[in-house]
């Protein structure tokens, strides 16, 4: 059985996220496992300078609800994509269009560890407004500003 691996934060679940997982598990062909790997929320502060609206049990859990996904298990917090790859041993990693700092890391532990698995980019699906979760929070903001939950 093919394993893909997959990473990404999932804050704001959003077809983008869905439209990324379904090519990934592609990549692998019918009867591979699509395991996800959903980012701690300190690595996201760490790496965003915010921690998500989801937290990292809840962005878990709906990630591993999506049909297409096998497993879905939380980062390390000190993002070692070394251990990752030691931990699911995958024979394809699936980076998203925005992934660049984690593809090039990929790429070098790939490269280094003379290891037997491809890493494939995937695009970007659609010019949608609403396809990332900075673009739905953004329009949440611009749509109805300040609400009041009293």
């Amino acid at each position: 059985m093919t394993v893909v691996l997959a990473s990404g934060v999932f804050d704001l679940l959003h077809y983008g996220h869905i439209r990324f997982l379904e090519e990934a598990k592609k990549l692998g062909g019918p009867d591979s496992r699509l395991v996800v790997i959903v980012a701690r929320d300190e690595t996201v502060l760490r790496l965003k300078g915010r921690r998500p609206v989801i937290p990292e049990d809840q962005r878990r859990a709906l990630v591993e609800a999506l049909k297409v996904v096998d497993e879905a298990l939380l980062g390390y917090e000190d993002m070692k994509l070394e251990a990752v790859i030691e931990r699911v041993r995958p024979d394809i990693i699936a980076v998203g269009y925005d992934q660049e700092e984690i593809e090039k890391e990929v790429r070098r532990i790939v490269f280094e560890k003379g290891l037997n698995l491809k890493v494939e980019k995937i695009g970007r699906f659609g010019d949608d407004e609403l396809n990332s979760s900075s673009k739905i929070k953004r329009k949440i903001v611009e749509d109805w500003g300040y609400i009041s939950l009293s």
